[in-house]
């Protein structure tokens, strides 16, 4: 049951009932079915909660990602995760996100489904971007020039092919999935490394032109 329910506002009472309805939404999909069983089991009154979600199914699964987003900047916190590697610190908030959500498998599919229709594509970038953004920063990233964008981007691609391997993991303990994440990471730190190396090739390589181009036009 969710405590004091009726003094919560619409926000705080979405992120407080999602979870619900990410249980009923393994059975009744992101429904009006699953979010009226969640609103009995939680005590929340049913047209309170309809409004709180008037937007359907996407607002559900929003609301839903919203909260793992929260409990994991909680449970993980810029500073707990500066005792980590980079390649740890990523690891980790990835499979706090999948030990989160499991159990939920089927709501995970369901919502993945949803998110991949064309009419809610914007939307579900949107999501994945928020996420791998919070990711970055929890794991202490700076970066404003076009690492920014090619970091978040490339987690958000790593989450999403991980979560459909989780989704299909029946392996003991997601063994599969553990695997299949640190691949992944494995593959974007060797990819890091070497376009580091490329850049720091590209200025340490010595210009002819540059150089002729100072002796013409001397710095004033």
């Amino acid at each position: 049951m969710i405590e004091n329910a009726a003094d919560l506002t619409l926000d705080e009472l979405r992120l407080a009932l999602a979870p619900a309805i990410a249980d009923s939404a393994v059975f009744d999909g992101w429904s009006d079915a699953a979010l009226v069983m969640a609103a009995e089991i939680e005590g929340v009154d049913i047209d309170v909660a309809r409004l709180a979600f008037k937007g359907g199914s996407m607002e559900m699964i929003r609301a839903w990602i919203d909260g793992v987003d929260a409990t994991m900047a909680a449970e993980w916190p810029r500073e707990k995760l500066g005792q980590l590697k980079i390649r740890e610190r990523i690891r980790t908030l990835v499979q706090f996100r999948l030990d989160a959500v499991t159990g939920q498998e089927e709501a995970v599919r369901r919502a993945m489904a949803i998110m991949a229709m064309p009419q809610n594509a914007a939307e579900a970038l949107r999501i994945g971007w928020r996420s791998a953004d919070l990711m970055w920063r929890l794991a202490g990233d700076t970066a404003t020039d076009y690492n920014h964008y090619t970091k978040r981007t490339i987690l958000a691609g790593i989450y999403a092919a991980t979560l459909t391997q989780f989704i299909n993991d029946e392996s003991e303990g997601k063994a599969e999935t553990r695997a299949f994440l640190d691949r992944r990471i494995e593959g974007v730190m060797k990819f890091e490394q070497v376009k580091a190396k490329l850049l720091n090739s590209e200025r340490e390589t010595f210009s002819v032109t540059r150089f002729l181009g100072r002796l013409r036009y001397p710095a004033q």
